[in-house]
């Protein structure tokens, strides 16, 4: 228990075992839905489990649990809940563990581990999880007492949501949760309130004021931090233009005045002109990654960096910044706008500089050819689903082409592998999503490689008749892997070659689960339609041209300037 905790004291009760202790906890935690997979030394859990009032969602592999609670949290806000065995479990946990810490998502992972009397023994499926996962997560709590679970359960939700939220292990040994105890408490945990450095929220605002080519910079953090409307009316009254990274998409709505689209490596023409131009780079919950800045020392280059996040840790750490603002991101915006209220800004040569390029360098949908135009055909299906639409990318060509030509309205629109490019995120994200949010439109959005990854999920969809709809972009290939061999390694196309891929109607129909198949430019727009209007579950098998790469691309060890164009 941190010392900020103050203990609620409640009635004593009968004796109850640590298992039933952990799910009255998550119940009185205002837990739903936990997705998960039954083994030994987490069958106690199961068991209670059995009439209470938590959702399980049986997967069929323990990563695509991590990963539907990890979209479960990103889609709802609330923190994501996964339960695993120990052993080989535990272990399948650890990529999903991984994409959480990388994005900043709010996950509980509860593992079941061998007895305290064994553990050390090479037991059987005996595994350190704690020292494992150490590098991944937030915090770790190894529960050794039944009385402690209500304490360390309340302490792993409260560090996993509060500041830069993230991933916390809880491991149970197995008699820890057949214990019995009378305990039942529980703890108030009052959030941290990081004062407003009011002096460099006025000095980011001079900055403005002094600013000719200004730019904000936003970042996933916005979104994490609850910060969103405070950031749209910041930019709408200043009409600074923006660029996004990958998971800060749909912060401020893609078609939106004044914003450019993604920055960095597969960013947009206007973006990544308009970074290395500005002098002036206001960085909202960004954290400078290398597939955003390219080569780094070029980055910007004539811009000072006012940084505005959380983490005081990230200000600083590859950039240096001129201004920084450590805290919460709603107040310091919320300051610094209205510092700035009423005061005229001397960028209209700017903003006119900036519409006129998106204009100039907008991306065109008149590719020649008979067959599905990818990008095309992105573009059309976030518009024909609407406000309502959230894209489950799984990670690939398909994963850019998505960011670049996707309309997102909000930033929960969007949800993607990130920081770890976990390949087999889709499927399980896409029910995550669905469950969070059953009114949304939940498309996967996934290539023929990624979707083997878990595949098996099919079963998940079909068991609990998640309507997730499936848009499965087939080039036969591993298409960002081999567009890179062309590029980059003389077209040695190695291990890349996946045209030995089953008939994915055919396997989707076996799970269930209603598919179709397109392959031509006439089929799409009805493709479109019967893929959002069927009533369950529904994939959409699309075959593409192998040979069509993602475009403008920043080649490595170049600055974002210096970006390749296909033909």
């Amino acid at each position: 228990m941190t010392a900020s905790a103050a203990r609620i004291p409640e009635a004593t009760t009968a004796p109850r075992s640590g298992a039933r202790l952990l799910v009255s906890t998550l119940e009185r935690l205002g837990v739903e839905v936990v997705f998960g997979y039954p083994g030994g030394a987490i069958m106690p859990v199961y068991d209670a489990l059995t009439g209470s009032s938590l959702r399980h969602i049986l997967v069929r592999h323990e990563q695509a649990a991590a990963f539907a609670a990890d979209a479960y949290a990103r889609r709802s806000g609330k923190v994501g809940v996964c339960l695993a065995t120990s052993g080989p479990g535990a272990t399948n946990l650890i990529t999903g563990i991984a994409n959480a810490m990388m994005d900043s998502i709010p996950v509980v992972c509860i593992t079941g581990n061998v007895a305290q009397a064994v553990m050390g023994t090479d037991a059987f499926q005996e595994i350190d999880i704690l020292g494992v996962t150490l590098p991944i997560v937030k915090h770790s709590i190894l529960v050794r007492d039944p009385a402690d679970i209500p304490a360390a359960v309340e302490e792993a939700f409260h560090i996993a949501a509060s500041g830069r939220p993230g991933p916390v292990l809880i491991d149970l040994p197995k008699d820890v949760q057949v214990g019995q105890t009378t305990e039942d408490f529980g703890f108030h945990y009052p959030n941290a309130v990081v004062p407003i450095d009011h002096d460099a929220i006025g000095q980011a605002a001079e900055a403005i004021r002094q600013a000719e080519r200004p730019l904000i910079y936003v970042g996933g953090g916005v979104k994490i931090g609850g910060a969103v409307d405070k950031l749209r009316v910041f930019a709408e009254m200043t009409g600074i233009p923006s660029v996004s990274t990958l998971n800060a998409l749909g912060t401020i709505a893609t078609d939106a005045p004044g914003a450019l689209g993604m920055l960095g490596m597969h960013g947009t023409r206007a973006a990544n002109e308009a970074v290395q131009e500005t002098d002036l780079l206001i960085v909202f919950g960004a954290r400078f990654d290398d597939r955003a800045t390219g080569k780094l020392a070029e980055f910007a280059p004539h811009a000072r960096v006012v940084h505005f996040d959380i983490d005081a840790s990230e200000i600083g750490k590859l950039r240096q910044t001129w201004i920084a603002v450590a805290g919460e991101l709603p107040p310091a915006i919320e300051a610094l706008t209205a510092h700035l209220a009423g005061t005229p800004l001397r960028i209209d040569p700017w903003m006119m500089r900036c519409a006129a390029r998106a204009t100039r360098t907008a991306f065109r949908y008149d590719a020649p050819g008979e067959g599905v135009y990818a990008p095309a055909l992105l573009k059309a299906i976030s518009e024909a689903a609407g406000d309502d639409f959230v894209a489950a990318c799984d990670v690939g060509q398909h994963q850019m082409w998505a960011a670049q030509h996707c309309r997102f309205a909000r930033p929960e629109a969007h949800l993607t592998s990130g920081g770890l490019g976990a390949m087999g995120f889709g499927l399980p994200a896409g029910i995550g999503a669905k469950l969070a949010d059953p009114d949304a439109t939940v498309v996967v959005i996934a290539g023929d490689g990624g979707f083997m990854m878990n595949v098996q999920e099919l079963a998940t969809l079909r068991r609990y008749g998640v309507a997730v709809k499936i848009l499965l972009l087939d080039n036969s290939s591993l298409g960002l892997v081999r567009q890179w061999q062309e590029l980059f390694f003389n077209q040695n196309y190695s291990e890349v070659d996946l045209s030995d891929n089953p008939d994915f109607v055919k396997v989707a129909e076996a799970f269930g689960v209603e598919a179709f198949r397109i392959s031509r430019r006439e089929e799409v727009e009805a493709g479109i339609a019967r893929l959002l209007a069927a009533e369950g579950p529904c994939l959409a098998h699309v075959i593409i041209d192998p040979r069509e790469n993602v475009w403008p691309l920043v080649p490595p060890g170049k600055n974002n300037a210096e970006m390749m164009e296909g033909a």
